[in-house]
């Protein structure tokens, strides 16, 4: 006899979400699919502090003070730690608006514009909101079938809306936005620190040796337990990498530096939202620098949205072989004997159906009782004997 049995498969909901995100550890880390950049930041970022501590640290360590590797290390960790904190979480990707929802809307903006004739460009989609007596436009997603929150914007790279949306950075491989924005600043603010601190002792290193051997001799200097290696080489080493990186990170420090002090974003530097030709005001915009800066780097940050860990149960319908004796009963219908002894088959029995267990004997029977649809009359003791 063949059974169904209906398997339960689980299916987190991270599986099922679009966009083009990638996703490890069972949803729990969250990142842009282009991640080369991400690597490659990765790689500076290791093999330079790498170079520093085995080499610059040991010297300057034993001549100058110890605390300057225990400095070194606590920028280097805490330049990695806010770097994959940036890189691994949600920046605030809000939700597509489900089927029904997406009809409900689209039902309403139909019923605001009305039919539009052939020909014609259909009106641009938004909805006015008020913030700080301001007044803010709500723009229509066509990708996710929603109107953006304020300040959100979507994303063509991870094909997402970011609520707070402030640019997709390839360096941290995600985009930035309100989740995950103190995060990233802080990171690039202790990556600036820490790339001053190795350049400036990479040449503090340079003028001690120059010091006591000269600065050429200094140049030719091979350590004894690497013989291949020139340890110059490798300082004039970390000092480009140090160089050409510090006017990029410092220099993009400030800048967003500039935006949290007047709580904007990059998208809307770019855009020229509140310094355009209207000369509209920042209705984000406190009017002071402490308490913009408290709002974006201590304020609460909000829950994801997206519950990627969330359980969705698909049901798989198995055919599972399973033998059992069959009886009599079972193979053949029920056999009742007559008062004669003759063998009669129920008539329930003959239409495929059981039996039931009657409640009063047929003598008991009321005679006006009334027959249901699809049952045929059971004849009763005395009819039997008739019969007979």
């Amino acid at each position: 006899m063949s059974v169904m049995v209906a398997r339960k498969k689980v299916v987190r909901k991270w599986e099922k979400l679009p966009g083009r995100n990638t996703f490890c550890c069972d949803g729990r880390i969250m990142m842009a699919r282009q991640k080369g950049i991400f690597y490659l930041t990765l790689f500076l970022i290791l093999g330079t502090c790498a170079l520093f501590f085995a080499f610059e640290c040991r010297y300057l360590a034993v001549q100058l003070s110890p605390a300057i590797p225990v400095f070194a290390a606590v920028l280097f960790l805490f330049a990695m730690a806010t770097l994959l904190r940036t890189s691994f979480s949600d920046p605030g990707v809000i939700p597509r608006a489900l089927p029904d929802e997406a009809a409900f809307i689209e039902m309403e903006i139909e019923a605001t514009n009305g039919t539009v004739p052939q020909g014609q460009r259909p009106p641009p989609r938004i909805k006015n909101f008020q913030i700080n007596n301001q007044i803010v436009k709500l723009k229509y997603c066509y990708t996710c079938k929603i109107f953006r929150p304020p300040r959100a914007s979507h994303c063509s790279i991870c094909d997402n809306c970011v609520e707070r949306f402030d640019h997709h950075c390839p360096w941290v491989g995600n985009c930035v936005g309100k989740r995950n924005y103190r995060y990233f600043y802080l990171f690039i603010l202790s990556l600036s620190l820490l790339t001053i601190y190795i350049f400036t002792f990479n040449i503090v290193y340079v003028a001690l040796k120059s010091l006591k051997i000269g600065f050429l001799n200094t140049l030719k200097e091979t350590p004894g337990t690497y013989p291949s290696t020139s340890l110059t080489v490798l300082t004039v080493l970390e000092v480009l990498i140090c160089f050409f990186t510090l006017w990029s990170v410092v220099g993009l420090t400030g800048f967003h530096t500039f935006l949290v002090a007047l709580n904007q974003t990059t998208n809307e530097d770019i855009k020229g939202s509140w310094t355009g030709k209207n000369r509209v005001q920042n209705p984000y915009s406190h009017g002071n620098i402490v308490k913009n800066c408290c709002e974006v780097l201590c304020g609460p940050l909000p829950p994801s949205v997206l519950d990627r860990r969330g359980i969705l149960q698909q049901e798989e319908n198995t055919a599972q072989e399973e033998s059992c004796p069959r009886g009599p009963s079972a193979q053949d219908p029920t056999v009742a004997q007559g008062p004669g002894g003759h063998a009669e088959e129920s008539s329930a029995q003959q239409k495929g159906g059981s039996v039931p267990a009657p409640s009063l004997s047929d003598a008991e029977m009321p005679e006006e009782k009334q027959l249901t649809s699809g049952e045929l009359p059971v004849p009763s003791q005395d009819a039997g004997q008739a019969e007979h």
